[in-house]
């Protein structure tokens, strides 16, 4: 069916529930949290669900059945959990796309229906392109709303915790978090690490920086099966802001811990367009735009005092990945960045993402070491051309995965070319033909000029900014 058959079909969206609910595990207490939505047409509920462990006392209350917390009169707690409700919405909305969406009364006014409406239409820019929908910001989606709100007037209400301190660092068992892990390697005494479901990677990764697995918060997701289901029946599926996740449950993670700052590894390539004639990023959610909106988010809606910015923001993929190369040997054969074989924490070795971090280290690392690490050698796969050319620009589109911007792939592969010359090694194949072609002509005389850039769009503090600019930029002169 098509966008608009469907939304024929399935007029409205509704947001029907929250079911926050604390319990004691044989680890301690988690926070679990189950979202209830449904669209009009569908049978069922879809029923999405978080577990969050947490440090927090429970009690038993005369004749209550179940264990409440103190959080539980917290208006910054439930602006949190409504907020991470809102931002899981969109995975089930894109289902059918119905036009109107209702609520109960969780927004305040017309500035908020807007905040999320930029970060749903940004967010989905890539759904919408490849699925040839054409549609625009005021018609995709209107907010509906009924008599029944889950909280009354919070928003004016201060958060009840005023002793936030320490660090929560998303660890996804990429090069960009080890890189963060290790500029901080000095503050890292009231530091956690956060992941979304388990991957050996990501704890690896923490362990070898020297948070200890009793400082690893994994928090466990899970998707509605009704959905996945629905997906294979042929209703619309496609990229979601799944970064925006990370940052709202990130921050309630920090906030029932009592951790003031969550800490990203985004950098300033995430914010090119993936399309090259069109606003539409694969990427948007780790975008500068998105981290700047989602400071005054919560400053103006959630005021839970958690501040949240990414500390490779004024870097390039080339600058992290330079700094990465020069990391213990440990951190190599750790890390993973493959979407295809994330489910078996491992690298496919012949994706689009696989082959771009065989090029942006290839300036670094020899190549046969790049080759031994991801189990195969991308360079000499012929059929793999085309996606260097999309990587590099040589075509119009980048591929639809996170990956650097189209100048610093051109850089790198002109410093591989370079390298293995100097090595007095042969070229492999993708190497070869990139060298014939008008875009090494045109990067090849300035390329070893490259990586002291800085990009001033960033949200650190001055003392984070200074540790960053000398250790991946200056050292480097």
């Amino acid at each position: 069916m098509t966008f608009t058959e469907l939304r024929e079909k399935h007029p409205r969206f509704k947001f029907t529930e929250i079911f926050p609910e604390f319990k004691k595990t044989e680890t301690g207490t988690v926070l679990h949290l189950e979202y209830f939505f449904s669209i009009d047409g569908i049978d069922g509920l879809f029923r999405p669900t978080w577990e969050i462990p947490c440090k927090t006392e429970l009690s038993q209350k005369p004749g209550a059945k179940r264990l409440f917390s103190p959080l539980e009169d917290d208006p910054a707690f439930w602006r949190l959990i409504v907020s991470l409700g809102m931002a899981e919405l969109v995975s089930y909305w894109k289902i059918a796309c119905p036009p109107k969406v209702k609520l109960s009364d969780i927004l305040v006014d017309k500035e908020q229906e807007d905040w999320w409406k930029r970060l749903y239409f940004g967010g989905l820019g890539e759904f919408f392109y490849r699925n040839g929908i054409e549609t625009d910001f005021d018609s995709f989606m209107q907010f509906e709303y009924d008599d029944a709100p889950y909280y009354e007037n919070l928003p004016d209400k201060p958060a009840q915790r005023t002793d936030l301190s320490g660090l929560l660092i998303p660890v996804g068992g990429g090069k960009d978090s080890i890189v963060t892990l290790n500029l901080l390697k000095g503050q890292l005494d009231n530091a956690y690490a956060y992941q979304i479901n388990h991957r050996d990677s990501s704890e690896q990764a923490a362990l070898l920086a020297g948070i200890p697995k009793e400082r690893i918060l994994e928090v466990k997701r899970t998707l509605d099966p009704n959905m996945l289901r629905l997906n294979k029946e042929g209703f619309l599926n496609g990229h979601t802001p799944f970064s925006a996740i990370v940052a709202f449950s990130a921050a309630l993670t920090a906030y029932v811990n009592g951790l003031k700052t969550v800490i990203l590894s985004n950098e300033s390539s995430a914010s090119e367009s993936t399309v090259s004639e069109a606003e539409v990023n694969h990427q948007y959610s780790k975008s500068y735009q998105f981290e700047r909106d989602f400071a005054a988010y919560e400053r103006d809606y959630l005021r839970c005092g958690v501040q949240y910015f990414s500390l490779l923001r004024p870097l390039t993929e080339f600058q992290i990945a330079r700094y990465f190369a020069s990391l213990p040997t440990a951190y190599h054969e750790i890390f993973r960045s493959c979407n295809a074989g994330a489910k078996q924490d491992k690298w496919c070795g012949h994706c689009a993402k696989c082959l771009f971090v065989s090029v942006i280290l290839s300036p670094f690392l020899p190549l046969a070491e790049i080759t031994r690490l991801l189990g195969a050698d991308l360079f000499n796969m012929a059929d793999m051309e085309p996606v260097l050319q999309e990587l590099c620009g040589a075509l119009p589109n980048k591929p639809f995965e996170c990956v650097g911007s189209r100048k610093e792939v051109n850089i790198s592969l002109c410093l591989a070319i370079a390298r293995t010359e100097q090595a007095g090694e042969k070229l492999p194949l993708l190497l070869e033909n990139y060298k014939a072609s008008p875009l090494y002509a045109e990067y090849a005389e300035t390329a070893s000029a490259f990586g002291q850039e800085w990009d001033p769009q960033h949200n650190l503090p001055d003392a984070l900014a200074g540790l960053v600019r000398r250790e991946c930029v200056e050292n480097y002169r």
